[in-house]
């Protein structure tokens, strides 16, 4: 689990392309100093595991459903990615819960400048947008974000100066895609209202049906 805040940014050293799959060697420094083989690394908000080890790089596999779900596929040596380790027991919970699995992309649409603030004007699917709420929560690239505002063709944040500088939103403007994932608590919650719904419509099993049985 993550927390979408990013702890550095890292920069491709090489792509290896398989017949369907990637090989992604990334250069990084804070991360390494407390990173073993098997452990999770979120890149551009996407969990990946961590399968070799440099001494200023780690080496991790992408596979073919994680390629077609994600922008990671544009990504070219010399490219820099948002990176974040898998959160510690003690560590504090600054962003919000963050699985590093891809809902799907987006498309920034426009970049603006608001005094102190950036905002980003996003578009994305209608399958994601169900899942996206004004002041609720989104990861976009890895980062833990606030949706400020919501249309039904896609949505905006608006960040902070320190945000777009520690992170790759600097380098993003119009037409950039970018990495989504929603709220999870969405998703769950529409799971358990898609099983009150079914027992609504006149299916035999219920949950009374389920608890008669010790289910």
């Amino acid at each position: 689990m993550f927390t979408g805040i990013i702890e550095e940014i890292g920069t491709v050293r090489a792509v290896r392309h398989g017949a369907r799959s990637v090989v992604l060697e990334i250069a990084a420094e804070k991360i390494l100093e407390d990173i073993h083989l098997g452990d999770s690394i979120a890149v551009n908000g996407v969990c990946l595991t961590a399968s070799a080890l440099g001494s200023h790089s780690f080496s991790a596999d992408v596979m073919p459903e994680t390629i077609s779900r994600s922008s990671l596929s544009g990504l070219a040596a010399g490219s820099h990615v948002n990176l974040e380790r898998a959160m510690s027991a003690n560590g504090r919970f600054g962003g919000h819960i963050v699985s590093g699995h891809i809902d799907g992309t987006g498309t920034i649409i426009s970049v603006r400048r608001d005094d102190n603030a950036v905002w980003y004007d996003i578009s994305a699917d209608s399958t994601l947008m169900r899942y996206i709420v004004e002041k609720g929560s989104v990861t976009i690239d890895g980062i833990s974000l606030t949706v400020a505002k919501v249309r039904p063709d896609g949505f905006s944040i608006s960040a902070i100066p320190h945000t777009v500088a520690v992170t790759i939103l600097s380098e993003k403007g119009r037409g950039s895609v970018v990495n989504l994932e929603t709220d999870i608590i969405g998703k769950y919650v529409e799971k358990l209202l898609q099983v009150q719904n079914t027992e609504q419509s006149g299916s035999n099993i219920t949950r009374a049906f389920l608890a008669k049985y010790g289910f």
